[in-house]
């Protein structure tokens, strides 16, 4: 191979591309766009893959492969192969997102570590606090949302307040909203009516994500909603014959569809005449920008870093209040049409101002991590 050792890189470390992960790389890549930086990112597990790679948008993919289980205990091999990989390159900055990675970073290289904080209880164990005390003067903490911020500052009470930042996650808003599939494609392709009033909920059927107060105000609101009101839920999982079993025995079985799995869900927003939700202290919540870039009013429980995205741009109830919900949903349902337009306006608005790939770049370049 060539020797990079020339040119100024960041090396981004991630466990795995599955799920989010791939989305978080695209994220932190991007923000070296337009800059001297070339962002090398690894994935430690993970067969190779260009459509990965394609989508990563980084200049330099590099697919490990390591079994999971090479990645327990001490992590020697990771450890080796990434020192390798720095030496041949001028790294300036390590960015690793959760903790396997952060303990690699940290041990293979001599970099500043931006260790990257998705969700809560990072710091639960006492381990991860003594690790992270022990490399305190190379490691700068990001979380993606003010909620996960503060849950890191309980464990973590001595850690410099200039070490630790918030940095929210964001969309490429044209790629998403330009494949996001119209209303009616969208409710053809999921088997949904044509002419119903649709409240839709994404996510996985398990107690976090509390679709029970979701059903329950739903069935609440329903006197009050058009008489076409339906229910769509996208997803699976382990509650989702106790979910069934609720609609059943509220009586509205058959204004409830759940939907099951539906890969790359966010092109299916558009749907949707309003998207709820309700979870219990979500770290961020996604699939609310995705419902953002559809244009669909918002309604999210009133806690975790949820609130921060809606707040401002949607309604907001208090977590596992059905009642409130139902009120949302009332609400929502009676705006005319100018107050839909200025509900989607300031979606937009708050979604190229905070959410946005360009307002994250802005943001992250404030905070002086990296000397430029």
């Amino acid at each position: 191979m060539e020797n990079q050792s020339g040119q100024r890189r960041v090396l981004q470390i991630c466990h795995h591309y599955n799920g989010p992960f791939l989305d978080y790389a695209r994220q932190y890549a991007s923000l070296f766009e337009g800059t001297p930086f070339k962002v090398t990112t690894v994935f430690l597990t993970g067969e190779s893959s260009d459509e990965v790679a394609a989508k990563c948008q980084s200049d330099e993919i590099i697919f490990l492969d390591y079994k999971t289980s090479e990645l327990g205990g001490l992590k020697l091999r990771a450890i080796r192969d990434l020192r390798k990989i720095a030496q041949e390159r001028n790294f300036s900055l390590c960015i690793a997102h959760r903790s396997k990675p952060a303990y690699i970073g940290c041990i293979a290289t001599k970099l500043p570590v931006l260790w990257i904080h998705h969700v809560y209880g990072a710091f639960n164990r006492l381990a991860r606090r003594l690790f992270a005390q022990a490399f305190q003067k190379r490691i700068s903490l990001i979380a993606v949302s003010d909620a996960v911020r503060d849950d890191i500052r309980e464990h973590l009470g001595n850690w410099p307040d200039d070490r630790i930042h918030t940095l929210y996650n964001r969309i490429d808003i044209p790629a998403v909203q330009a494949n996001q599939f119209d209303r009616q494609d969208a409710r053809r392709q999921l088997k949904l009516p044509e002419d119903a009033w649709i409240v839709g909920n994404v996510g996985r059927l398990h107690p976090d994500k509390d679709q029970t107060t979701l059903i329950k105000g739903f069935a609440a609101a329903i006197p009050d909603l058009p008489a076409n009101a339906q229910l769509a839920i996208l997803g699976r999982g382990r509650l989702e014959n106790e979910l069934k079993a609720l609609a059943m025995q509220l009586n509205i079985s058959n204004r409830v569809f759940f939907i099951g799995e539906v890969p790359d869900a966010r092109r299916f927003f558009r749907a949707f005449d309003v998207f709820v939700l309700s979870s219990d202290h979500e770290p961020f919540g996604m699939v609310l920008l995705e419902a953002m870039a559809a244009g669909v009013p918002l309604i999210c429980s009133d806690c975790g870093g949820a609130r921060e995205v809606v707040d401002g741009s949607g309604l907001l109830f208090r977590l596992g209040d059905g009642l409130a919900l139902a009120e949302c949903l009332v609400k929502v349902a009676g705006l005319n049409e100018q107050e839909y337009e200025d509900q989607r306006e300031a979606m937009q608005l708050k979604l190229n101002t905070q959410f946005s790939d360009s307002a994250a770049r802005s943001q992250f370049w404030a905070m002086s991590v990296l000397d430029s």
